[in-house]
């Protein structure tokens, strides 16, 4: 029995130890550190030569890890300014001051979209709060999404778009993260032995037709799929809900500041290609602004950080797994076997790494923890397929965003559910994961499969 086991592909056996410890939610830091001990084991690494190399690999998440850091940081202190509820608040009055007339139910509802949307995308880049906006917009918004019969389906589809597509095609804020940091690193350090180096200008020419299928998906949701009006319970939630007095009042000074900060947060990280700095320079400028006390600095800082902790601790787990499954060796032996399978075949190969990519990250929930894991596997097999550097980049990116957003245990899903089943009429499963898995899922798929075999 052992003998056979020894015999399995060291890569293939920790993979899927990783996804099905994943999907029955074990954590998936332990998940990604028992899959290496597994792989190495298999590979017949000794166990301490096995958590040596498990550990050196760490180091390549820990930039990442502090740029999510940082950027949990600065997202809290955006918090604590009022911001992002003041911007809220005035959605919501301009929404429901519209409300009641029948005839612009239509109207409302596309602009109701629109600002969600332009809320999404903005969470992500311009004023990087992640999912955290969503419980401050969306409930309000209920009792107004009831009357014109929305279905929420469509909003989760949405806010999902805003939350994925922005950071797989444009690069700042956590699309900086997503494409430079972690895509253009893994791929440049896996083409090193084939003599290569990616250019960031690549990246976001390669991931154009990726985020073109997922706004197909997003327009398909609209004018097909959820177009006809759901009916809802009305529930008594008042959308002006002492907005008038919960938020923080902020002086015009203030606000001027607060948007010198997040301007200069984006200028800084473009400038110096540094998340880090960027972070840094927009959290200073909220202190300095007054809108949380100065001995409060450390206390926010710190709660920043913890928001993030778990994620950057899974970027350093992913890192210290593909470590070890380069050690193994039995990549190249992978890679043999898969070619003596698909052969010459592209365009099959394309279709089998992108599925393995969605299998990946639906287990793990996160495109960003899946790159590492991928990279090792997907570049020799394209390099060896005759893939050209920009299919590469479409390949690898599109197989890392798939399953985003349609994974039940992914921020992109578990944020839009927190904000529309507060009044336990929204179900996460049916209602957001399913939507969104189909809609940008298999979009993503045929685009990147698109992209991969032309570019």
């Amino acid at each position: 029995m052992f003998s056979i086991i020894y015999e399995l592909n060291a890569i293939i056996v920790s993979v899927c130890a990783m996804v099905i410890l994943s999907l029955c939610r074990v954590s998936i830091v332990f998940s990604l550190i028992l899959a290496a001990l597994i792989g190495g084991v298999i590979a017949k690494i000794p166990i301490k030569e096995v958590i040596s190399i498990f550990t050196q690999g760490l180091g390549a998440g820990a930039t990442i890890a502090l740029s999510y850091a940082i950027l949990g940081a600065f997202a809290v202190a955006l918090a604590r300014s009022g911001i992002a509820e003041l911007l809220a608040g005035k959605a919501i009055k301009i929404l429901t001051g519209k409300e009641g007339n029948a005839k612009n139910n239509q109207r409302i509802s596309l602009l109701l979209l629109g600002i969600l949307l332009v809320a999404a995308m903005s969470s992500q880049n311009v004023i990087p709060v992640h999912i955290a906006f969503i419980p401050i917009l969306i409930p309000p918004l209920l009792v107004l999404m009831n009357k014109l019969n929305l279905d929420r389906r469509l909003v989760a589809c949405v806010l999902t778009f805003g939350l994925v597509g922005t950071y797989i095609f444009i690069p700042v804020g956590f699309g900086a993260i997503f494409m430079y940091d972690l895509l253009l690193y893994n791929l440049n350090v896996a083409s090193q032995e084939f003599g290569i180096v990616l250019e960031r200008s690549l990246v976001v020419k390669s991931m154009a037709l990726p985020f073109i299928g997922m706004i197909v998906g997003l327009l398909y949701s609209y004018f097909v799929s959820y177009r006809k009006p759901r009916q809802y319970k009305t529930i008594a939630l008042d959308p002006n809900e002492t907005y008038e007095h919960k938020f923080k009042k902020l002086s015009k000074l203030q606000i001027s500041l607060i948007m010198v900060a997040l301007l200069g947060t984006v200028v800084v990280q473009l400038i110096f290609d540094s998340m880090i700095l960027g972070g840094m320079l927009g959290f200073a400028i909220l202190s300095l602004v007054g809108v949380f006390e100065w001995q409060e600095q450390d206390h926010v800082f710190t709660q920043g950080m913890r928001m993030m902790a778990l994620v950057g601790f899974i970027m350093i787990s992913a890192s210290g797994f593909a470590a070890v499954m380069k050690a193994t060796g039995h990549v190249s032996t992978l890679v043999d076997s898969s070619m003596n399978v698909i052969g010459d075949n592209k365009a099959l190969a394309s279709l089998a790494m992108l599925l393995v990519g969605l299998f990946i990250t639906l287990g793990i929930g996160s495109s960003f923890s899946t790159i590492p894991i991928i990279t090792i596997i997907f570049v020799p097999i394209a390099f060896k397929l005759g893939f050209t550097p920009a299919g590469m980049v479409a390949l690898v990116g599109t197989a890392a965003a798939l399953g985003d957003a349609g994974s039940p245990a992914s921020d992109s899903t578990l944020g839009p559910t927190s904000g529309l089943n507060v009044d336990g009429q929204h179900n996460h499963m049916w209602d957001t994961v399913v939507p969104t898995f189909i809609h940008y899922n298999i979009p993503l798929v045929i685009f990147g499969w698109i992209a991969s075999m032309i570019l």
